[in-house]
């Protein structure tokens, strides 16, 4: 299980039609933030840092800027309420830290797109307390949201400079759990680019232990729940767990500073990487990812040492094979593949059509041998062959 609690998991609403909500952008133009003009400063004794009950806010607070009550629209994020004001959309620009050598988006920057829009969510709704991205009502009970299970399916992935509107809502899952879902599409055509769904619980964050959701809590968020899926007929398959044969392995990942989060422990999208890394290079330049389902775990920590595990299914052991730069005689998967059949192309290519899916385990490693941290499993498709016309 991880404990991500920075992509919180709050509920919204969110709407199909994307031209009722003109009189909320309109807005983005004169907005009020917490309730004021944006041209009215809260007062704060900045020199002594301290606030008093009622009059005043702390530094921290000052410099957030945390809504106290609900808002409709965010000015300074590109954001507004859909959905008679329980959904959330905002808008971002792909920016060029954010994309690979073929200026599209990473994975990765998706990721952290979801996990921003997310926590802007609960931002906007005017119940954010202290803790990132708790709820008052979690404050008390010394809760956080950690997230068990997410799955990302790429339809297409966006290019630099693009602009983009994503959606999220939230909805229940069970008596003590929660489901997050997003839609990126692109702002200029409404295409979809991708879909997410993620599901949530909440844990103790002293004893670090699961925790049923307080009447509370439940009260808190129950208003802002919908019945809606990102990914339409999404049913949990369980992903298998890998042992040490796994083809791939990569030993002796050590945490960086910059991988940890305010809970001093590893963002959720530095195991992507480490998963993405066990991929050969010869599938990462002939495919891209179209989908990932990730199964949290364990958390993991600065001092924890993490072995990185992968295996390709039958399909995918083949297409290796295939593009090896050989032509000695190979068995792979009951195959017997000549000199001859490896050159043919339209033999290649038939199973190259085929996704691609491999299986991944992060597994800590020396005094805390073989603790699971994330299961995973990613599905590849061939990428589309480049315009004869292009380079005219």
């Amino acid at each position: 299980m991880a404990t991500i609690s920075y992509l919180t998991y709050f509920p919204v609403r969110c709407s199909s039609s994307r031209d009722s909500h003109d009189s909320n952008k309109q807005k983005l133009s004169s907005i009020k933030i917490n309730g004021t003009s944006t041209k009215t400063a809260t007062k704060v004794d900045m020199a002594a840092g301290v606030a008093t009950r009622n009059d005043f806010v702390t530094q921290q607070q000052a410099r957030q800027n945390i809504p106290t009550t609900k808002q409709s629209v965010d000015h300074f994020r590109q954001a507004f309420s859909i959905e008679g004001g329980v959904g959330y959309r905002q808008r971002v620009v792909i920016r060029s830290y954010e994309v690979g050598p073929d200026k599209t988006a990473t994975l990765e920057s998706i990721l952290n797109l979801l996990q921003e829009t997310a926590l802007n969510h609960v931002w906007m709704s005017g119940l954010l307390s202290d803790g990132f991205g708790a709820t008052h009502e979690m404050m008390k009970n010394d809760l956080i949201w950690v997230v068990s299970r997410m799955q990302v399916q790429v339809d297409q992935y966006p290019i630099w400079g693009e602009v983009l509107e994503i959606d999220t809502w939230v909805q229940a899952s069970g008596k003590n759990g929660m489901k997050r879902d997003w839609l990126i599409r692109s702002q200029a055509t409404g295409h979809i680019f991708a879909r997410a769904t993620s599901t949530w619980v909440m844990m103790n964050q002293k004893t670090r232990r699961l925790s049923k959701m307080p009447e509370g809590v439940r009260g808190e968020i129950a208003p802002w729940f919908i019945e809606k899926q990102a990914i339409p007929g999404d049913v949990p398959e369980k992903i298998v767990k890998l042992d040490n044969n796994a083809k791939y392995v990569n030993n002796d990942l050590k945490p960086k500073r910059s991988d940890l989060d305010m809970n001093q422990h590893v963002n959720n999208v530095k195991y992507v990487r480490w998963m993405l890394e066990t991929i050969p290079d010869n599938i990462l330049e002939s495919h891209q990812l179209t989908g990932i389902t990730l199964e949290y775990r364990k958390e993991c920590g600065s001092s924890d040492i993490v072995q990185s595990l992968c295996d390709p299914d039958k399909d995918g052991m083949l297409i290796e094979g295939l593009k090896q730069e050989n032509h000695d005689t190979s068995l792979l998967n009951g195959f017997s593949l000549g000199a001859g059949i490896l050159e043919n192309s339209v033999f290649l290519g038939s199973f190259e059509k085929q996704p691609l899916r491999y299986t991944h385990l992060l597994q800590t490693t020396g005094n805390h041998k073989d603790e699971e941290i994330v299961r995973g499993q990613t599905v590849w498709k061939k990428k589309p062959e480049p315009s004869p016309f292009a380079s005219m």
